[in-house]
């Protein structure tokens, strides 16, 4: 396999990763709260909402290098989005705070994708 095919077959699968992330999310985000599994750890909540969207946004900046800025906007409002639909489930009440904890995990993300891009430059060699 050639490097340009190995690096295809990466980023391909980065994408379907994302993709991926991004449906369990709002499909979790959705749920009501007893059907979830119990936490792994006894994370406070925003601070899952903050690794949920350093997660989603780390996997779209890698997924998609050339448009970082359209994924963080995309990321911004569908974490919006999840807040207006759980108003709406009867069951989940969508918050301001938790959207903000969701804009905090990605711009954590942007922040270490700067400090990688500074100091690790050839990983965004292609």
């Amino acid at each position: 396999m050639h490097h340009t095919d190995q690096t295809n077959l990466w980023i391909k699968a980065l994408i379907l990763a994302f993709w991926a992330a991004v449906v369990a999310v709002g499909i979790l985000s959705l749920l009501p709260v007893e059907a979830l599994p119990s936490p792994l750890l006894n994370w406070w909540d925003k601070a899952q909402h903050a690794l949920g969207f350093l997660v989603l946004a780390t996997l779209g900046f890698a997924a998609f290098a050339k448009k970082t800025t359209l994924v963080a906007v995309w990321l911004a409002i569908y974490g919006m989005l999840i807040e207006l639909a759980q108003a709406f489930t009867g069951w989940r009440y969508g918050d301001i705070m938790d959207w903000l904890s969701d804009l905090a995990g990605i711009a954590l993300a942007m922040i270490l994708l700067a400090v990688i891009q500074k100091y690790w430059p050839a990983l965004f060699r292609v």
